[in-house]
């Protein structure tokens, strides 16, 4: 993806980026029901490489499939490319995880930008203490293999009831997660960046003591020359 707008995702909210979406008609793109493990580290930027699960059937999925190589979990893990973040579809079923601690963390050294599910991990608090953002909807415990089969890679997805294709810029912090169109990614970027500095004048000026009405959105004939002053004494 651009460096430049890899750079500017990294200091907007997802808040932000979903408004600047909704501008533009998508309502969904917000991963619902995930929440980081470590929510202390900078935001997760990257492009998605996906990995879908369907139910496991139970004579197809016993401990020894993941003594081949091709094993489609396994696979997703060793070849997600480094700056990219791995969305795994789990049908928003926690009761087995999705991944675990060892799986993670062979995608953390690898370079990725952080892992997605709409399941759960299991190893979660080693994963909470990982340098690479990880979100899941709860922490999981049993084998992915009790629920999950992994059945394909790099394919159109749903994670959290949002949809995700390949190649779509995924940004997560501390709320949650959010996919924007590949094609839309440099635009929102710059709409997301000027919309982070007017929300930060309005922000400092509400707990000055201002109302809303007027001042967000700006109707007011004063805002303009407000906003105007207040950018150019901070900078920005």
């Amino acid at each position: 993806m651009n460096p430049d707008t890899r750079k500017k995702l990294m200091g907007v909210s997802t808040a932000t980026l979903c408004t600047a979406l909704f501008k533009r008609g998508l309502k969904n793109q917000f991963i619902q029901g995930v929440l980081p493990l470590n929510p202390g580290l900078p935001n997760m930027v990257g492009p998605a490489y996906t990995l879908r699960y369907m139910p496991a059937r139970e004579d197809l999925n016993g401990i020894e499939v993941f003594k081949d190589r091709t094993h489609p979990q396994r696979v997703a893990v060793e070849e997600c490319p480094a700056g990219a973040v791995l969305v795994i579809d789990s049908r928003k079923d926690a009761r087995a995880a999705s991944a675990g601690g060892i799986l993670v963390a062979r995608l953390m050294v690898r370079g990725a930008a952080g892992v997605v599910t709409d399941g759960g991990f299991r190893d979660s608090p080693d994963i909470a203490k990982y340098t690479m953002p990880a979100y899941h909807s709860r922490p999981s415990a049993p084998t992915n293999l009790t629920l999950h089969q992994a059945i394909a890679i790099n394919e159109p997805i749903g994670c959290g009831d949002a949809p995700v294709f390949p190649g779509d810029i995924v940004v997560g912090d501390a709320e949650g997660v959010i996919v924007i169109p590949a094609h839309l990614a440099d635009d929102i970027a710059n709409e997301a960046v000027e919309m982070t500095v007017f929300e930060d004048f309005v922000q400092e000026t509400v707990m000055a003591g201002r109302s809303v009405l007027g001042l967000y959105p700006p109707t007011d004939p004063d805002v303009a020359g407000l906003f105007a002053a207040w950018r150019q004494t901070k900078g920005r």
